[in-house]
Formats: structure tokens, C-alpha cells, sequence
């Protein structure tokens, strides 16, 4: 699948998302849009390492920031620009795959693609964390530039 149909994608399901999570619909835009942007720099991350834990943790990161920021602009709360905006992140086909070694008696690749999922899911939490905490730091300068 080429990089155009996957931006267009994950905005579109995020969007889905958002309507599912009853986001009130002035700001159901900015939260799809915010993770479209971070599963771009998923995306690009992804391509330019190796590594499985840091392009979860580097876009959720960007999705908390944006989300914190977008937050303080719509005096809304964080959670509705960050959680929908997390979700192409989530290791669904890793807990898929877990379950069907699971299912097969297969326990070693169980294990391994379980420990991955779990390992990407904290990665997420993670980003989510600083960039929460970074922004309650920030939060009197942001609300003085934003206000």
C-alpha cells in the first residue's frame, strides 16, 4: 500500500474513531488530523529504524503533544484529541498473532510476539506520559502564547 492511501486511511479511521467515541463534532477534525500527522512520523520512523518500540513511542509522543496543545486551544480535554489519535498504534496484529500460537500449542512464538505487543503497548503509554507531563510543565507558557 503506497504512503498517499495510508495517510488518507488513517485519517479516515481515526476519524471513525473519534465518531464512535462520541468526540463532540467541532473537534473531531483536529483529533483525526493529529493522528494522521503522528502516524506519518509513525510511518517515516518506521522506514528509517529497526527498532519495533521507538516509532510507537516517538508518534504517540507527537499525538500527546499536539493533543495537550490542542486541548488548551479548545478548552477541551486532552483525552479527546489524544485518544483517537493513538489508535492506528495499537498492536492489534500482534495480539491476534499471540492468541493464534496460543491456539496452536505454538507457545514460543506466543511468547515472543506477545512480549512485542506488550513491549509497543507500553511504548505508547509512554509517549503519552511525557507528553503529558511535559505540557502540565509548560501548560502557564502555552496558555499565555495560545490565549
Amino acid at each position: 500500500m503506497n504512503f498517499i492511501t495510508q495517510v488518507v486511511l488513517s485519517f479516515f479511521s481515526i476519524f471513525g474513531f473519534a465518531i464512535i467515541f462520541n468526540i463532540p463534532r467541532r473537534s473531531i477534525f483536529f483529533a483525526s488530523l493529529n493522528g494522521m500527522v503522528g502516524w506519518v512520523i509513525f510511518y517515516y520512523v518506521q522506514n528509517a529504524s529497526t527498532n519495533f518500540i521507538l516509532p510507537p513511542l516517538i508518534g504517540s509522543l507527537f499525538v500527546g503533544l499536539v493533543g495537550e496543545i490542542l486541548a488548551i486551544y479548545h478548552k477541551q480535554p486532552a483525552t479527546l484529541f489524544i485518544i483517537p489519535g493513538i489508535i492506528p498504534f495499537v498492536p492489534g496484529y500482534g495480539i491476534y498473532y499471540t492468541m493464534f500460537h496460543i491456539l496452536n500449542n505454538d507457545l514460543s512464538n506466543a511468547l515472543s510476539t506477545g512480549v512485542e505487543s506488550i513491549f509497543v503497548a507500553i511504548a505508547i503509554a509512554c509517549g503519552v506520559v511525557v507528553a503529558t507531563s511535559l505540557t502540565r510543565f509548560l501548560r502557564p507558557y502555552l496558555e499565555n502564547m495560545l490565549s
